[in-house]
């Protein structure tokens, strides 16, 4: 059913590439009105070129993130989608590392929530939609402590908010993929120095074979974006290809 957004304007985080960018042109061809955000100015041009709205945005600046949230008071889909991983055990990761993976992954949904719930309930009513992953949780995942760690945060707020305004109109949801073939995937993957090697085993581990792909996590966000999840809040949406049920 086309225009399942139509009306709607949306704004997603990390919309430069991977699963923030699917989830932008998914969303822009139903119908809705997308502000594509990202601190990587060149896929914003790329963006830009095929009609989307753009914005330079740093979800660790408060006041920028406060200035867009004055920019587009009548928001109605906000898409928490950047993060980034931290590799290692608990024993690799510094005092640094955990300050920064904290603030990036989670502190940047805090202040996007906190700077775009108003206006979605003076209008009354929202969706937020917050980046998660099956990694931490719903499993563990080895060497990857401060990613798991963060990510499971991820679900704590999404449910709190999601318990809190409920009542306002707000619906709030969390969506946990597994391995994703991104761009960011395939660097993680070609920084190990195997690449060939490292995605084979990692797809033979997955129960379909192999990674998603970001247009099918995309797919989960509109709906989750659209009224047809209109009694769905303060769920964790896994979209793995069935590893975390091994």
């Amino acid at each position: 059913m086309a225009g399942r957004l139509a009306g709607k304007t949306v704004l997603v985080t990390a919309a430069g590439q991977g699963i923030g960018r699917a989830a932008v042109l998914a969303m822009a061809a139903e119908g809705a009105e997308v502000i594509a955000t990202d601190i990587n100015d060149r896929a914003l041009a790329e963006l830009a070129a095929g009609g989307i709205a753009t914005r330079h945005l740093n979800v660790r600046d408060a006041a920028a993130i406060l200035a867009l949230a004055a920019e587009f008071p009548a928001t109605n889909v906000l898409f928490n989608c950047a993060g980034l991983p931290g590799g290692g055990t608990i024993l690799d990761c510094s005092d640094e590392d955990w300050s920064f993976g904290l603030d990036v992954n989670l502190g940047s949904m805090f202040r996007m929530c906190r700077a775009f719930l108003p206006g979605m309930i003076a209008l009354g009513g929202g969706s937020v939609i917050n980046m998660a992953s099956v990694a931490g949780p719903v499993t563990g995942a080895q060497a990857q402590f401060g990613f798991c760690a963060t990510k499971a945060g991820v679900v704590g707020l999404t449910r709190s908010v999601a318990a809190d305004f409920a009542g306002r109109g707000i619906r709030c949801n969390a969506v946990c993929p597994g391995i994703v073939a991104s761009p960011s995937h395939e660097a993680r993957l070609k920084a190990g120095g195997d690449f060939a090697s490292a995605l084979a085993a990692q797809e033979a581990a997955q129960p379909m074979g192999r990674a998603a792909r970001p247009e099918e996590v995309a797919q989960l966000v509109v709906w989750l974006a659209s009224d047809e999840s209109s009694y769905t809040t303060g769920t964790t949406q896994i979209i793995d290809g069935g590893w975390s049920n091994l």
